[in-house]
Order: structure tokens, then sequence, then C-alpha cells
């Protein structure tokens, strides 16, 4: 398996994750585009020591930028919706 820190590259920390997260157990996370379920699964449980029910993945088109005459594109990236357990919970701040 690779690295923890190759698979997770960063928590997702929107308005819209943090309301998923209060709802319904689910954390978002950006993963490596080449990474699949069952090691972002792996990844989560052994970063964060939760139980994972489930994990739904996004392939993210990348956007194209404009700056002046250049014209150019984000890279794409992949986004993983990570379903807690029952009684699992992630605290990002620690506050």
């Amino acid at each position: 398996m690779k690295p923890l820190h190759q698979i997770l590259r960063r928590p997702l920390i929107t308005e819209k994750t943090n309301l998923a997260k209060e709802m319904g157990r689910v954390v978002v996370f950006e993963v490596s585009r080449d990474a699949n379920k069952i090691e972002i699964q792996q990844a989560v449980e052994k970063a964060f020591d939760v139980k994972v029910e489930k994990v739904n993945t996004v392939q993210m088109a990348g956007k194209t930028k404009r700056v002046g005459k250049s014209i150019g594109k984000r890279s794409n990236w992949k986004k993983a919706y990570v379903t807690l357990s029952e009684g699992s919970d992630i605290d990002f701040f620690g506050v």
C-alpha cells in the first residue's frame, strides 16, 4: 500500500462539506487520482482511527483559466466522500 500522504491529499472543508459532516457523518477528502475505494478506506481508518462504512468517489474536471492572453487548464482531481460508521467522528481542528 502507498503511504497515507500519497493517498489522502487534504480534507475539503467548505460550508457544504461541513453540513454533510453534521447531518450524515460524511467527510470529504481530495485524494490521489489513481487511488481506489479500498485504498482510501484503509488510509482513512489508519490515519484517523475510525471505522468507515462506505466510500464514494468523483472525478473532478480541472477548470480552464486565463491570465492575459494565455489560456491554461488546472489539473483534473479526485474527490472522495467517506461515510463514517455510527459513533465515529473526525475533528480536523481539535478545539
